[in-house]
């Protein structure tokens, strides 16, 4: 059950990969630039109430999870070729117990 990719599909692949890292870092990027502005803004104009800690941790979150699309599910065991990985392991143990 080896899969094989021609070198245009191996292309497209890589290139929608390079595509995904670029939009994580422009979005950390954004990021980075808004939420001190938005601090700014906070504790110039009201600084009695820090308002800002709902955008730092909602938009913060969003952040997290756009990572972990990109980045983190493969780190934490669960990536999407898993499932053909798991499925290979327990043939292979399968074979070795009959």
């Amino acid at each position: 059950m080896e899969t094989k990719f021609t070198k245009k599909q191996l292309f497209l692949r890589a290139e929608k990969r390079v595509k995904d890292i670029k939009g994580f870092y422009v979005h950390l990027t954004i990021y980075c630039i808004i939420i001190p502005i938005i601090i700014y803004a906070n504790l110039t104009f009201e600084p009695h109430f820090h308002w800002f800690w709902f955008s730092v941790y909602g938009w913060g979150s969003g952040l997290l999870i756009h990572w972990l699309s990109v980045f983190g599910f493969k780190l934490l065991g669960i990536g999407k070729d898993w499932e053909e990985k798991k499925i290979k392991k327990y043939m292979e143990e399968q074979n070795r117990n009959h």
